[in-house]
């Protein structure tokens, strides 16, 4: 594993650590293609019994780094090849046959809000949120996002977050079924050992087909939502209006897309 992603392994746990703490856990292509890789992989170990995903200090994950996509002169990978690596992360924690534990210790925004939302149990500290932020920036969501949360609170509370990129404090968040539950921040690594330790001592196969069937039954649109996100971010990220949101976010200034339209005068 590269230094962005630490792996521990104690009593059946396998804890996976994103460490990007100067870009608050903004995770670059190669560090997604690692996780994706990680998660696929402890299945076949079988000593290991769940998978808990965090975050290093203050972040667990603030959505894909643009930052190091834009100093690439964003040529370092094509959008498809992008899009099939995010989605690749998605489907190896839905995939998994072990139970996945997000601990979101901070912030979990773009991708890294569906990184968390893909996890079977999804623990918060009471002091963060969520946030969809794409559009503020010309993109749409990404990572099945546009399932797990419609699955999770319906069609309007959905449209709420995607559309107006608004922050979800985590208790919000738990009261509307989208996460498991909000924990004091300090109580937060604790709670989630807990919880991981009861499961790493639980009887393997029957947790396994029970996640399956729990995903079968709320998850079905799934597979149809990677595919329309991966489709439609594709078009987006070479579009003008993502050019300019990124451009407007790097350099801190209030987008301009084109053709937005303009307020209309109150007529009074």
């Amino acid at each position: 594993m590269s230094e962005s992603l630490h792996i521990d392994t104690e009593h059946g746990v396998l804890r996976i650590t994103i460490d990007r703490q100067a870009r608050m856990n903004a995770i670059d292509f190669a560090t997604m293609a690692e996780l994706a890789e990680a998660i696929t992989a402890a299945a076949a170990e079988p000593t290991t019994r769940v998978i808990v995903l965090t975050g290093a200090g203050k972040a667990f994950c603030t959505g894909a780094d643009l930052a190091a996509a834009a100093a690439a002169g964003g040529n370092e990978v094509s959008p498809e090849l992008v899009m099939d690596t995010a989605n690749g992360v998605i489907r190896a924690i839905v995939d998994s046959p072990l139970p996945v534990i997000a601990q979101v210790n901070g912030p979990a925004a773009g991708v890294g809000a569906s990184i968390a939302l893909a996890a079977d149990l999804i623990y918060a500290a009471d002091d963060t949120y969520l946030l969809l932020p794409f559009t503020s920036i010309g993109l749409m969501p990404d990572g099945g996002a546009t399932a797990m949360v419609a699955a999770a609170m319906g069609r309007a509370r959905a449209a709420e977050m995607a559309l107006l990129g608004a922050r979800l404090p985590a208790g919000e968040a738990a009261a509307a079924g989208l996460i498991t539950g909000t924990v004091p921040a300090a109580d937060l690594t604790e709670h989630v050992d807990t919880v991981a330790a009861k499961l790493a001592t639980g009887p393997r196969r029957a947790l396994e087909l029970t996640k399956a069937a729990i995903n079968a039954a709320t998850l079905s649109e799934l597979d149809g939502a990677l595919a329309r996100e991966k489709d439609g971010q594709s078009e987006l990220l070479t579009s003008a209006d993502f050019l300019e949101g990124m451009t407007a976010m790097l350099t801190r200034r209030a987008p301009n897309f084109a053709g937005a339209p303009r307020p209309i005068a109150d007529p009074a």
